[in-house]
């Protein structure tokens, strides 16, 4: 990699009142490493491992909301009750003795939890409208416009509890087919309330999470919002066909208090509207339409996309270059680059990248899903 490109992921950047040092972003990965919800220190020298190593930001594994329905796993770290945000805490302290910057990801799954589940088996499974992501009615239950206020206040909770914690931001889960984004999308969302209808009021729950955070944190303390077009196992999937589209759903985003968007895109290479420019990928049209800041996202760092379904025993992708990237960001297509699987099998990965020694990169295989370290 040239040093021109180096130097342009090495540029500092302000978001809110934080500085963050580099342009590099740890994105968020599910571990299940956290015993009964609660981060433990194996949890604390995982980020804080990849924050000493020159990851600018870290973004946590998605963290379940205080709603029962939230999520789905008894492993998966949770962001409420004493004993999990003191786990939190220690995080945040190792990650900024190292010289990190750190968020954590507020989840709820929504319709993907099946009924019986932990870490509550007697809770629902629930949604804006109780469909399943293929369009399957009766796949849950229809949340009351009561719960549905209840779970704006949730994510608003946590949020200040993590600002209090001395996190650095809070990034709220829209993506990927997860309850905020099945509001979005008219796939998951056939209510005929207030938080149903044309894609811009589809965007009300969101955007009331978002406004209820604003009120509840600090104003220079980020908050990002996650959203994709694509959702998990519907990989076609489209919030907005066009620009303006998605224009009408990221404004009233925007206007409610959202200081960075996380467009996720399986591979940060392709454009998202090829008829309206050849380059822009999500993350560019969302800078384009915003002018907020814009993490991309995207099998940064592999050489193919990764699925599970076919990833032989050993095998994996190869080492990418991100000659190709780096150049998009310094001419400002987005402002920051998260990596996932790249950075969960070489810790080191960010430090490699900033010096020069992409040879020395270590490649993604099935054995670093379950990486301790």
């Amino acid at each position: 990699m040239s040093a021109r490109a180096a130097q342009a992921l090495a540029r500092p950047l302000a978001l809110g009142s934080v500085e963050l040092p580099n342009r590099l972003v740890m994105a968020p990965m599910t571990r299940d490493q956290s015993p009964g919800g609660v981060p433990d220190e194996n949890v604390v020298a995982y980020y804080a491992r990849r924050a000493a190593a020159g990851t600018g930001l870290i973004i946590t594994e998605g963290t379940y909301v205080d709603a029962p329905s939230a999520g789905d796993r008894a492993n998966v770290p949770r962001f409420h009750g004493q004993d999990a945000l003191a786990g939190w805490s220690d995080v945040v302290s190792a990650v900024h003795e190292a010289g990190g910057k750190i968020m954590p990801q507020l989840w709820h799954v929504g319709i993907q939890r099946q009924a019986g589940k932990p870490p509550y088996p007697e809770a629902p499974s629930v949604g804006p409208s109780g469909r399943a992501l293929d369009g399957t009615p009766q796949a849950g239950e229809e949340l009351a416009l009561a719960d549905v206020e209840r779970l704006v206040e949730a994510f608003a909770d946590a949020a200040q509890q993590a600002e209090r914690t001395g996190f650095d931001g809070v990034e709220l889960h829209g993506a990927h087919g997860y309850l905020i984004d099945q509001f979005l999308w008219e796939r998951t969302n056939r209510r005929t309330d207030a938080y149903g209808g044309s894609p811009v009021e589809r965007t009300k729950f969101a955007a009331d999470i978002v406004a209820a955070v604003r009120e509840r944190v600090s104003p220079g303390f980020p908050v990002v919002l996650r959203f994709s077009q694509w959702k998990a196992d519907h990989y076609g999937a489209k919030l907005a066909e066009t620009p303006d589209e998605l224009q009408a759903i990221l404004t009233p985003l925007s206007e409610a208090g959202v200081d960075a968007f996380h467009a996720s895109g399986r591979r940060y290479w392709e454009p998202e509207f090829p008829e309206s420019d050849p380059d822009l990928n999500i993350g560019g049209w969302t800078r384009k339409l915003t002018g907020k800041p814009v993490i991309t996202v995207g099998s940064v760092g592999l050489d193919a996309v990764f699925d599970p379904a076919t990833l032989g025993e050993g095998a994996g992708t190869d080492v990418a270059s991100v000659e190709g990237l780096a150049e998009r960001l310094e001419r400002d297509e987005f402002d920051l680059v998260a990596v996932g699987r790249a950075l969960l099998a070489d810790p080191e990965w960010s430090r490699k990248v900033l010096d020069g020694r992409e040879t020395e990169l270590v490649p993604f295989t099935r054995e670093a899903l379950t990486t301790l370290y």
